[in-house]
C-alpha cells in the first residue's frame, strides 16, 4: 500500500498536536486508494513535524474550570463528494484539552445546516467533559459556552417554529435547546475572524494558522518561561 505505513503513524502523532488534525484527516480519506499526490501530502506533514519538534501545548494553573468550545464547519469542502468538514476545540480553565476534525459522512445542504451539525458534535463533547468534571467533584457552576460563527446556524436553536427547511436537523435543534433552557450551554455568537475552530476544517493561510496556534496554547515546550 502505497502510504502505509505513514498514514498510521500520524494517527498517533496527532493525539498531542492540533496542528496537524486536520491535514492528517484528509489524508487519512484516502487510504484505500492513495495516489503520488497523496503520499506527498503525507511527506508534507511528517516534514513539517520535524521542523516543529519544539511545538507542544503549553497548559497554566489559574483555579478557573471554565469550559469553553469553539465549533466550525466546511460546508460541501470536499470536491468529490461535497460534504462537510466539521471540527471543535475543547477548552478547561483556558487550557485546550480536546479537539477533532472529522468529515462527516452526510451532504448538508445548506452552510448553517453543516455548521449545526457540527455544534451538535461540539456539544456532545462539551457534556462529556462536563460529566468528567462533576466525577471528579468539580461541577461547572455556569452554562458551559460553544462558541459559533454563523448566527443562522444558531437562530435555528432559538426558532420555536419548525420549517420544512429544518426538519432534517430537527432532532438535533430539540437536543441542543434542552441543553440550552437548562443552562447548561450557551451559543455565543463569534466573529469568523476569531473562530478558533477554523483550522480544523479547512486549509488557512500561513499568518491565520500561526496566529492560531498561539491563541491554543501550542508553543515552543523547551523556551525558558
Amino acid at each position: 500500500m502505497l502510504l502505509s505505513p505513514p498514514p498510521n503513524v500520524l494517527l498517533f502523532i496527532r493525539l498531542p498536536r492540533p496542528d496537524i488534525a486536520y491535514a492528517v484527516s484528509v489524508v487519512s480519506q484516502f487510504l484505500h486508494s492513495p495516489c503520488v499526490s497523496h503520499r506527498n501530502a503525507v511527506d508534507q506533514i511528517l516534514r513539517y513535524l520535524k521542523s516543529t519538534l519544539e511545538k507542544g501545548l503549553m497548559f497554566s494553573k489559574n483555579g478557573d474550570l471554565e469550559v469553553v468550545g469553539h465549533t466550525d464547519a466546511d460546508w460541501a469542502g470536499s470536491i468529490i463528494d461535497r460534504r462537510y468538514t466539521s471540527g471543535y476545540f475543547t477548552f478547561v480553565g483556558g487550557n485546550l484539552v480536546t479537539w477533532r476534525s472529522k468529515k462527516q459522512n452526510v451532504v448538508s445542504r445548506s452552510s448553517a445546516e453543516a455548521e449545526y451539525r457540527g455544534m451538535a458534535h461540539g456539544v456532545y463533547e462539551l457534556l462529556w467533559i462536563r460529566r468528567l468534571l462533576i466525577e471528579l467533584g468539580f461541577k461547572p457552576k455556569k452554562p458551559m459556552e460553544l462558541h459559533c460563527d454563523n448566527k443562522s446556524a444558531i437562530d435555528i436553536t432559538h426558532n420555536p417554529i419548525q420549517h420544512d427547511r429544518t426538519k432534517h436537523v430537527e432532532v438535533n435543534r430539540h437536543f441542543i435547546k434542552e441543553k440550552i433552557e437548562k443552562k447548561i450551554i450557551s451559543l455565543p455568537f463569534l466573529k469568523s475572524e476569531y473562530q478558533l475552530a477554523d483550522i480544523l476544517t479547512k486549509s488557512v493561510c500561513g499568518r491565520v494558522f500561526h496566529d492560531s496556534l498561539t491563541k491554543l496554547g501550542i508553543s515552543d515546550i523547551y523556551a525558558s518561561t
